[in-house]
């Protein structure tokens, strides 16, 4: 488990879900090993996953990636994967108890936020998350204006 974003030695970023934050507050993350087929691996190095709709659920005490969506690999034969198809992830059994106690709990749910190469590993970084309301979004989008118009002002200032 970690707290903060997940340190960036030795890791190739090969997908973020920037949707994630829009639409959820992220209260804990978590990083998760993904059990896949060689045809998949290749596709992540070329970087080929989609993680708009993906998250994670349980099911018989086991974690799963649902709706994540990887290319098939061009030149794989007829062995090439499901796209779309449910893959297992591995965490410890404490994190994994610990996580079903807040599912449990209302509003909560497991997005993916980031798939990465870590030490020749595919791991995903889940977020423990909670649904934004409109009104969060909009508040969200008039903060980032805001700042955006701070930005240009000060780089006016600069200049002139």
């Amino acid at each position: 488990m970690s707290k903060g974003p997940v340190s960036t030695e030795g890791i190739k970023i090969i997908t973020r879900n920037k949707k994630a934050f829009h639409d959820y507050f992220v209260d804990d993350r978590y990083e998760a090993g993904m059990i896949l087929v060689g045809s998949e691996v290749k596709s992540l190095r070329q970087g080929s996953i989609t993680l708009t709709d993906a998250y994670a659920r349980f099911e018989a005490g086991e974690l799963w990636l649902v709706k994540a969506h990887i290319s098939p690999y061009k030149y794989a034969n007829r062995e090439n994967h499901e796209p779309e198809r449910p893959r297992k992830l591995l965490l410890h059994k404490w994190e994994l108890k610990r996580l079903r106690g807040k599912l449990q709990e209302a509003g909560y749910t497991l997005i993916p936020l980031a798939v990465y190469f870590k030490g020749g590993k595919v791991k995903v970084e889940l977020g423990l998350c909670r649904g934004k309301k409109l009104y969060d979004k909009r508040e969200d989008l008039r903060k980032k204006e805001h700042a955006r118009d701070i930005e240009a002002a000060r780089r006016r200032d600069q200049r002139g």
